[in-house]
């Protein structure tokens, strides 16, 4: 064992290194003395593990939990919000859907409005490389250059099927509309069988394509999709360029509430952990 290891055994840190994901955390919450988890964890599409787990064992620890991961949002929200209200703690996830800019805590500060809908333009690497494309780059290309910005990962999949941009919307229809919706509810196309001279086309037309997240409240449920749109280059979201983010609500009161962020830069999404930091320090109930 090296001495590193016997450290961590005599600390009683051992278990971090073979426990499933909740006991790993628990332990270290509590070695750490813990009041807040920030949560970072990459995405699982499938499960929201092991990050639901994660924020469980704070929840549960007494912390407060803060997370960037939208997987949690999708497939154990509710179950989560209702622990942190039993712990008297926050669950806070601002970052997980543009960045930093206030679309979870905006609507508590909007009482007795009903979210009827939403459009919005919800993931930058598509954009990027749907942008580029139409200056003339192949999609390859196109996805080289985004991931030498640092927009794209190194594996793109989830971006360019439109399986981020899905998790994105089922996170706004989940919290937002409150109503549950699993991604397969959502019907979704990414942009891999887009050329560049249909993009081209299009642009030259005055209906430059974008990948357009939708949702609207039909009945007691939200219809929901994510695909390639052709849109009307008078439009806000048309003119939606680079790694900027666009998102337009419909309420019973106000017919319609826009946000654009502008080309936001990596510091965005930390400004988002940072602000949920904020809120939970300011925590009245904790």
């Amino acid at each position: 064992m090296s001495r590193a290891e016997q450290s961590a055994e005599k600390n009683g840190l051992q278990p971090l290194r073979t426990a499933p994901a909740y006991e790993q955390a628990k332990a270290w919450l509590s070695a750490a003395c813990a009041d807040v988890l920030f949560e970072a964890t990459s995405l699982n599409v499938e499960s929201g593990q092991p990050a639901i787990d994660h924020i469980r064992a704070a929840l549960d620890h007494g912390a407060h939990a803060i997370t960037a991961n939208k997987g949690p949002i999708v497939h154990g929200y509710r179950k989560l919000r209702d622990l942190a209200t039993a712990r008297g703690k926050r669950f806070l996830f601002e970052s997980t859907v543009m960045d930093g800019v206030p679309i979870f805590s905006l609507f508590p500060q909007l009482p007795l409005i009903q979210l009827q809908g939403f459009h919005g333009i919800l993931n930058s690497t598509t954009n990027v490389i749907l942008g580029e494309m139409e200056n003339g780059l192949s999609f390859d290309d196109a996805l080289s250059k985004a991931q030498a910005l640092g927009v794209a990962e190194t594996d793109a999949t989830y971006d360019i099927d439109g399986w981020d941009a899905a998790v994105k919307t089922a996170a706004l229809i989940t919290v937002l509309m409150d109503v549950p919706i699993r991604l397969d509810q959502i019907a979704r196309e990414g942009i891999r069988d887009l050329t560049p001279q249909a993009l081209r086309n299009a642009r030259r037309d005055g209906w430059p394509f974008k990948l357009v997240c939708r949702a609207r409240r039909v009945g007691n449920d939200v219809q929901a999709s994510v695909q390639p749109e052709k849109v009307r280059s008078s439009e806000p979201m048309a003119r939606i360029a680079g790694t900027s983010s666009y998102i337009y609500f419909e309420t019973d009161f106000f017919p319609g509430l826009a946000i654009t962020e502008e080309n936001p830069g990596l510091y965005a999404t930390a400004y988002g952990l940072f602000a949920d930091f904020v809120r939970a320090a300011g925590n009245t109930s904790a």
